[in-house]
């Protein structure tokens, strides 16, 4: 069956980096686009930013947009989150997510196929 499992969260002083992960397997991973999500205690689960399955297309929430940097690596079947100058309100649970839909990256969760458990960032300010 299909698994995205996510790695690299944890604790960080506020202006420091993480580097999340995401390995896929059970899927055709360099298929998909991948976008990775985030949703704190009673919000909405919000995107962060997606990739298409090449790499060649990357975007990114206004939010992040400068800070974090998401890549991918087919032949290891992972995604990566780069996040620098962490905020306290990047403070979240993180997902990565597979979309089957070829060629694009969207920001609707609804378009996403599977989803990963999630894996928490804790930013002290």
């Amino acid at each position: 069956q299909v698994q995205l499992v996510e790695s690299g969260g944890g604790l960080v002083q506020a202006g420091g980096s993480l580097r999340l992960s995401c390995a896929a397997s059970g899927l055709a991973f360099n298929t998909y686009a991948m976008g990775w999500f985030r949703q704190t205690p009673g919000k909405e689960r919000e995107f962060v930013g997606g990739i298409t399955w090449s790499g060649g297309i990357t975007y990114y929430a206004d939010s992040v947009k400068g800070r974090f940097t998401i890549s991918r690596d087919n032949a290891k079947n992972t995604v990566y989150l780069q996040m620098n100058s962490l905020k306290p309100e990047d403070t979240a649970v993180y997902y990565c997510a597979a979309d089957k839909t070829f060629g694009t990256v969207t920001s609707t969760l609804a378009a996403y196929d599977y989803w990963g458990q999630g894996t928490q960032v804790t930013v002290a300010s």
